[in-house]
């Protein structure tokens, strides 16, 4: 349910650019989502149809670039992407690591008319 305050949030920041910049329609909004950020993207879009219907933003196109996720070994440093369940160091085979990407959830940009 968290995808409906997300997209909320979204639409408000993409109305309020979208004002600043005197526009008359949005077109396009583009998303940065992280693979472990839990958002679902059919949800947003969802939630989107719904909250946009009355605003400059109806019909818009949602545009999800997926960030994938990274994480950094704290022993030797490098960088990885883990593959299934296994988040050991492909170089170290230490399991202490941190996760540098992947948790991203933001809108980058919006076009407009």
């Amino acid at each position: 349910m968290h995808e409906f305050s997300i997209t909320e949030s979204m639409l408000s920041m993409a109305l309020e650019k979208a004002n600043e910049a005197k526009a008359s329609k949005v077109i396009r909004i583009n998303l940065v989502v992280g693979e472990l950020s839990g958002v679902v993207g059919e949800c947003v879009k969802f939630y989107f149809g719904f909250l946009s219907k009355d605003t400059i933003a109806r019909g818009a196109e949602l545009a999800f670039e997926i960030k994938p996720t990274q994480v950094r070994c704290h022993k030797c440093g490098n960088v990885f992407t883990p593959s299934d369940h296994n988040w050991a160091c492909p170089e170290c085979h230490e399991a202490s690591i941190e996760i540098v990407s992947g948790r991203e959830c933001y809108m980058e940009s919006i076009e407009v008319e």
